[in-house]
């Protein structure tokens, strides 16, 4: 038995890529790896179902911080792994991963700890490879790997889970999904141009499931108005789903709808038909939909201004935003 050790303690749509790495383990080893998961306070329910997963471990960062990593680090090493992955670059997964006294310790080269490291990957974005496949080269660090690919992400919601949706969309025969808000303002699609699609399947008669968290509800009843409010079609849930709920949700629409954002990676997760839309990040990042039906909407237009970042910004650093109002909704295919 090979006991393994998964840092990832970056946030939701970093934990959803992570289960790629997982499912590739599995495919190729079966039980006789065993795979352990760190995640930050706050993302373990993405896993908590994982049949794929013996152990998630959970550090809380958000009190006693450096107190808890050092008392996580005496437990990660008293878990006796073989192998640790740290899929992070920051110095607090370096120390784990040092600590951790594992046999075969493999990371990015950027992480300040990288020098405790056996085997180092250079970490690279921008070059168009997607994340997935640069945390495939940190298995395949360890030369006694050998994996041949990266396997899709995937989430595992529980009967409950489903349940709840099931009864949830009942009625619906056909829905599609909008998940309009972003952390990053940058990054989401403008509020005017989601009451234009909206206005497009209002009139093809599609129910609209509206996703978010609870401090998106203004945007989405704003969206909803712009749109010509109607209690049939047009349905808030924000703050109302737990994620995995939000990922079966996703998993049964018609198809979704999303920005650069963590409902795109859910969609991801169950292969889900989705529209996924890039302001002012861009999809050569490696962060672009994984799903089989899947489309990237962008601006056309050449912008020096773009991308402007690695993740966005609370306001467009030039003011004007071309790199989302200029999105054309009718490039979106049917």
């Amino acid at each position: 038995m090979i006991n393994i050790l998964i840092i990832q303690t970056a946030f939701i749509g970093d934990v959803i890529l992570s289960t790629s790495l997982i499912e590739t383990i599995k495919k190729v080893h079966g039980d006789s790896w065993q795979v352990d998961v760190l995640v930050r306070k706050g993302n373990e329910n993405l896993l908590k179902d994982n049949p794929q997963i013996n152990n998630v471990i959970v550090w809380d960062k958000s009190k006693n911080k450096y107190k808890n990593l050092f008392n996580l680090s005496k437990k990660i090493r008293a878990n006796n792994y073989n192998k640790v992955y740290n899929l992070q670059r920051f110095a607090a997964s370096g120390f784990l991963t040092w600590r951790s006294n594992a046999d075969i310790k493999v990371g990015y080269d950027k992480n300040p700890f990288a020098f405790t490291f056996n085997f180092k990957v250079k970490h690279e974005i921008g070059d168009g490879g997607h994340e997935i496949d640069r945390n495939l080269k940190l298995l395949n660090a360890d030369p006694e790997n050998g994996f041949e690919k990266a396997e899709k992400p995937k989430l595992y919601p529980s009967n409950l889970d489903q349940s709840k949706i099931e009864e949830l969309t009942k009625n619906d025969d056909s829905f599609i999904v909008f998940a309009p808000a972003s952390v990053w303002f940058t990054k989401q699609l403008p509020q005017e141009k989601w009451i234009e699609l909206g206005q497009r399947f209002l009139s093809e008669k599609s129910k609209i499931y509206f996703v978010g968290a609870p401090s998106d509800i203004g945007l989405i009843d704003n969206i909803i108005e712009g749109i010509g409010k109607s209690i049939d079609q047009l349905v808030n849930l924000a703050g109302e789903l737990t994620l995995m709920e939000s990922a079966v949700l996703i998993g049964k629409a018609k198809k979704s709808f999303v920005n650069d954002s963590a409902p795109l990676h859910l969609a991801s997760a169950m292969n889900a038909p989705v529209v996924a839309f890039f302001c002012s990040t861009i999809p050569t990042f490696g962060f672009g939909p994984l799903s089989s039906d899947q489309q990237i909407i962008q601006t056309p237009e050449k912008l020096n201004c773009r991308p402007c970042g690695l993740h966005g910004y609370k306001q467009c650093p030039k003011g004007h935003f071309k790199c989302g109002m200029n999105i054309d909704i009718s490039a979106i295919k049917n």
